[in-house]
């Protein structure tokens, strides 16, 4: 059995948080209609701190390759960027994702940039924008921790809410949301933590921004993300003004 560090939220660094809140919450692939939202709707909702105890069922790596990287090099060569619905993700041969059929996104390499890669693509696709055909099988399959079924429910109450006269199983529209830099909390082999900046319109056209905390663990031979904290990705966010002292992704996350 793993034990995972404690996840708790990004800690707001600047006062953007009145114009988070105007927006009902800007987290990580949160985009409903014009404006970002959350799965959650506030980022100021008290969040549950678990310390969740995942069973490792996949084989565990030798001790040597299970030491704790603070902030592993990551590199962005040979990743290709694609529009995924209106957010521009990054794809690797190498390190993944490997199976996108589906709509969907699965086998990562066991890296890094493997994680990374997971963090954001499992993320974008666990979320009421896409329809039940993405988020269902996503939430379900790629998503793990004692909060995975609250996130699901969640997620499909977000979406019954904001689908309106919508067929029942379409998506929403296209994302309004860029991916602009991340920051390592600690890496190993068995698990990673690491925060996302991502960004989007707010009032008056105005630039909002988000840290999104995301924990994943390897499992089943594919990297999992776990579950944010009471089942809302505003539990695992914070507001921010600038992502100044993250990496930034090429083009500030537009691409190369």
């Amino acid at each position: 059995m793993t034990r995972l560090p404690r996840i708790t939220r990004p800690r707001k660094t600047d006062a953007a948080g009145s114009s988070a809140r105007r927006t009902g919450g800007l987290v990580l692939a949160a985009i409903v209609g014009g404006g970002l939202v959350g799965v959650a709707t506030h980022l100021t909702l008290p969040a549950p701190d678990p310390t969740p105890h995942i069973p490792q069922t996949s084989t565990p790596p030798p001790p040597s390759d299970r030491r704790v990287v603070a902030a592993p090099p990551v590199s962005f060569a040979g990743m290709t960027w694609r529009d995924y619905h209106g957010v521009t993700l990054p794809y690797s041969a190498a390190e993944g994702p490997r199976d996108t059929s589906g709509d969907l996104a699965a086998r990562f390499a066991r890296t890094p940039s493997g994680a990374l890669l997971a963090a954001v693509h499992v993320a974008v696709r666990a979320n009421a924008q896409w329809g039940p055909k993405v988020f269902e099988p996503t939430i379900t399959k790629q998503v793990i921790g004692p909060d995975a079924s609250t996130l699901l429910a969640a997620t499909q109450q977000l979406y019954d809410k904001r689908r309106g006269k919508l067929r029942d199983g379409v998506a929403l529209g296209r994302a309004y949301v860029v991916l602009e830099g991340f920051r390592w909390q600690g890496y190993s082999a068995d698990t990673a933590s690491l925060d996302v900046v991502s960004a989007g319109p707010g009032d008056s056209d105005m630039t909002v921004r988000a840290v999104t905390r995301i924990q994943l663990q390897w499992q089943n031979n594919d990297w999992r993300v776990i579950a944010p904290p009471g089942g809302t990705w505003g539990g695992a966010a914070a507001s921010i003004t600038s992502a100044d002292g993250y990496v930034r992704f090429p083009n500030g996350g537009a691409g190369s």
